[in-house]
């Protein structure tokens, strides 16, 4: 009887640290943005159960100079910083990421160069540029900021080249929509013949009716729901 109850004991505590168990997760804010800017995401992660020690929040670059930032140097330390911070406390050993704008290229960048694609279990990039923006020109011509050039967005940059043909992880999603105001800026959101914000060899995308901050402010659910 004793032993019974010992391993329906035992059964019992295995089933509750495995469902307490689970990928840290790192969100990345866009250009000029702050962590502020994923309290709905933030809030219902909270609110289901995780707690703040399993959010990574990196908070990278200028806040007044958008022209400014790129994915160089500076911009990218807090950024790689979190990801390795938060594999190396992950209880699971994996990590799901969320990049906002130019915080979802950054994310990418990061996670390539740290050579951590086995570690990330969801990537999920939210109206990302990762074909470029034809606002920022075609590389090189009509690059007008640090933004915009090698380590930046301009179509055929050598950053998002870089970008190009890697896996993020094991499972990939973008959300996109088709009035974001600055992937689709000039009219149109295709770069050669597919939306911007889509990743290569991605598992799924979802679009949404939303412009380029309510893509990352109101849709906290879905972005739940793909981590989970």
């Amino acid at each position: 009887m004793r032993f019974t109850l010992f391993l329906l004991f035992n059964i019992f505590l295995s089933t509750v640290i495995e469902a307490a168990c689970r990928d840290n997760v790192v969100l990345v804010h866009g250009n000029t943005a702050t962590v502020a800017s994923w309290d709905p995401t933030v809030n219902l992660l909270l609110a289901n159960g995780y707690s703040n020690s399993e959010i990574s929040l990196p908070n990278w670059g200028s806040k007044t100079c958008a022209a400014c930032n790129n994915h160089s140097g500076s911009e990218e330390t807090p950024v790689r910083n979190a990801i390795s911070n938060a594999i190396a406390t992950s209880c699971t050993g994996q990590i799901d990421v969320i990049g906002h704008s130019m915080g979802a290229t950054l994310a990418a960048q990061q996670i390539i160069k740290l050579q951590a694609q086995n570690s990330v279990d969801t990537f999920v990039g939210i109206a990302g540029a990762f074909g470029g923006l034809w606002s920022c020109g075609f590389y090189p011509y009509n690059v007008w900021s640090s933004t915009c050039g090698y380590h930046g967005l301009s179509v055929n940059s050598p950053l998002l080249n870089s970008l190009s043909g890697n896996t993020l992880g094991a499972n990939v999603y973008s959300i996109k929509s088709w009035i974001d105001q600055v992937v689709c800026s000039t009219g149109t959101c295709y770069v050669y013949g597919k939306h911007s914000s889509r990743i290569d060899g991605e598992n799924g995308t979802q679009t949404f009716s939303l412009g380029h901050f309510g893509l990352q402010s109101q849709t906290a659910q879905t972005q739940y729901n793909l981590i989970n």
